[in-house]
């Protein structure tokens, strides 16, 4: 009788450990999705530290009964770049938004909100990504919509900008403010 080395026993159950994560990967509710330990919680704390010659944070800014978003992002991120009209244009209609700049050169980031204007009602520094990792941040930029009393209601990883902005991130918003 042949006897079955255990060492050919370990590849297919590999392989097959791998096919059921995958399996379990591409079944659940939206695979695309970065899910966020955050949402339902209060919000971590900012920067205490402001980006030179721009607002601080004000320190009761998550907690003063209005919805604030709060957008990490930096100088050398193209996205970043992509999405800045887009805060604006927020900023414009009276949407409070507080910036931090994270893991980037003070002077690359004030020239650019010199450069480009400056949307934030307060924006952080952040250089060595301290808060963000607080936050749960992946990579720039990455929006988090926080009700009145610090609760982190929504969180956006991506520019706001394109069909999924509009598809899932401007209801969310649009739900937050008519509360």
């Amino acid at each position: 009788m042949a006897r079955i080395s255990p060492l050919m026993i370990v590849p297919p159950l590999v392989f097959g450990a791998f096919v059921a994560l995958a399996a379990i990967g591409m079944f659940r509710d939206n695979p695309d999705a970065l899910p966020s330990t955050l949402i339902g919680q209060q919000a971590p704390s900012l920067p205490e530290k402001p980006l030179a010659d721009f607002p601080p944070v004000p320190e009761d800014v998550l907690r003063s009964g209005q919805v604030t978003l709060v957008n990490f992002w930096a100088s050398w991120c193209p996205p970043c770049r992509a999405e800045h009209p887009k805060l604006l244009e927020m900023q414009a209609k009276g949407i409070r938004i507080v910036g931090v700049n994270f893991k980037d050169t003070e002077g690359n980031a004030t020239d650019y909100l010199r450069e480009s204007a400056n949307p934030f009602l307060g924006v952080g520094f952040d250089p060595q990504g301290r808060n963000a990792i607080d936050w749960g941040v992946t990579a720039p930029p990455e929006t988090f919509i926080v009700d009145g009393a610090g609760n982190v209601l929504f969180r956006f990883a991506g520019p706001l900008i394109g069909s999924d902005y509009e598809q899932r991130f401007v209801p969310a918003l649009r739900e937050a403010l008519e509360q």
